[in-house]
């Protein structure tokens, strides 16, 4: 069975740094691409990046290109995602999700497994 879990989260001053680790487990983790998303109070959950299996392909939303780093360490089976200036827009609960593909996407439907989330906050 396919588990995937979230740390990291917390509070974060406006411009500080935060880093989000979430550990796989029951999956060859090489073959599947990550993703990180987010969800605000009484808000759609978004797309924020991704990576590819090998960790050679990454995308970001536009909103957190060159603040928000994902890298992967598939001997530890983990995922992370690397904050940097934090806005107070990044105040979110943070999911990782994972999907049996080579292939990147940003849609929540193309992800087959999700983890419980972890909350950020970024205080003004």
């Amino acid at each position: 069975q396919v588990q995937l879990v979230e740390s990291g989260g917390g509070l974060v001053q406006a411009g500080g740094s935060l880093r989000l680790s979430c550990a796989a487990s029951g999956v060859t983790f090489v073959g599947y691409a990550m993703g990180w998303f987010r969800q605000e109070t009484g808000k759609e959950r978004e797309f924020v990046a991704s990576i590819s299996g090998t960790g050679l392909t990454t995308y970001y939303a536009d909103s957190v290109e060159g603040r928000f780093t994902i890298s992967r360490d598939n001997a530890k089976k983990t995922v992370y995602l690397q904050m940097n200036s934090a806005k107070v827009e990044d105040t979110a609960v943070y999911y990782c999700a994972a999907r049996k593909a080579w292939a990147l996407r940003t849609g929540t439907a193309d992800y087959e497994f999700w983890g419980q989330g972890t909350q950020v906050t970024v205080s003004s």
